[in-house]
């Protein structure tokens, strides 16, 4: 198993870099989410700033929901083959950001946004979704976690080559660090080599990167939640086919854990987590958002062992909280 991971009177809020989640695109700009005063495309730029406490508990509500990601994609996985969950989980994904648009009748983006928003598709929708589905049937999501918690300093540097930013020394020295501790634990975990599930984390690491950035740099020109939503919806032509012939080739046993994480990686995860995300930075602006996604690896650790009853090494969480302790760094240190 990808944000996605900001909105006053007259302000926007830019994200450089700064990713959401696996699974969720990092953006910049102002979001705006279904249901909020501003016109019909949703947007709040000229409604009244939201309760900052309310704004931390709704950024910590998307926290939670993108921590799920990886142990719903398990259950998803006990009753439905890796092609069929993520084109189905595309699918019913692209139908609620569909509906939300439409709802809204907010306008298609211009034909110049469209090669970003492909970019997205590719990375968040696509590439993201399928590569830590692949590892998953063979890894734990206790190590998935571990390993794509690298994620927030991986698209600091695709940031870094695709926007201009230039963070500090000790930005590098820290992004450095962290990704060297998780490499340790990779190569220790496998015996001494990388294995299958490694590399697709890997690869997922990069192109979900990819497609925060370009989400990122997409965002200051259009509300965050409306990136991903067309995203999604530029995927239909692909995944409703996908999903036709996976379904047709691949083992369905609907089962409570099957439908359940189905359900949430479609909808809690790659959709409505988002919302409540966008809607808590525009409260408490992204500095302090971002301190409350550092917790997000670990969370996924507690939750792999209340739903899917892993048993963690002592190397595990001493490894993300090294993770955690280099973003923290990083974040403090970029520009």
């Amino acid at each position: 198993m990808r944000a996605e991971n900001s909105a006053t009177t007259r302000t926007s809020i830019a994200v450089a870099g700064t990713p959401s989640a696996p699974g969720a695109p990092s953006v910049s700009g102002t979001p705006s989410v279904p249901g909020t005063p501003g016109g019909p495309s949703g947007n709040v730029r000229d409604a009244a700033r939201p309760d900052p406490r309310t704004g931390t508990l709704m950024a910590a509500l998307g926290v939670v929901a993108f921590s799920l990601t990886f142990p719903a994609t398990a259950w998803g996985l006990e009753g439905f083959g890796p092609w069929s969950l993520v084109a189905v989980r595309s699918v019913l994904a692209a139908v609620v950001a569909g509906g939300c648009l439409l709802a809204l009748r907010v306008p298609v983006p211009g034909r110049r946004h469209w090669a970003g928003l492909a970019v997205v598709a590719a990375g968040v929708v696509l590439g993201f979704p399928m590569l830590t589905t692949l590892a998953l049937e063979t890894s734990t999501t206790a190590h998935a976690a571990v390993v794509v918690g690298l994620l927030p300093l991986t698209t600091a540097l695709f940031s870094a080559l695709r926007v201009g930013t230039r963070p500090s020394r000790t930005f590098w020295v820290a992004a450095s660090a962290g990704a060297a501790v998780v490499i340790a634990f990779t190569v220790q975990q496998s015996g001494g080599a990388l294995s299958s599930a490694d590399a697709y984390l890997f690869g997922a690491l990069l192109i979900c990167a990819a497609g925060y950035t370009e989400g990122g740099r997409l965002a200051r020109v259009m509300p965050g939640w409306q990136v991903i939503g067309w995203a999604l919806v530029l995927c239909l032509p692909l995944t409703v086919p996908v999903a036709a012939v996976a379904l047709a080739y691949e083992p369905v046993e609907l089962t409570a854990h099957s439908v359940t994480g189905l359900l949430w990686v479609a909808v809690g995860s790659q959709f409505l987590g988002l919302v409540v995300w966008y809607r808590g930075m525009a409260a408490i602006g992204i500095p302090k958002a971002s301190q409350l996604q550092l917790a997000q690896p670990l969370l996924t650790l507690v939750w792999s062992v209340l739903l899917l009853g892993e048993h963690l090494t002592p190397a595990a969480p001493l490894t993300a909280a090294a993770v955690l302790v280099c973003i923290a760094v990083t974040q403090r240190a970029r520009g």
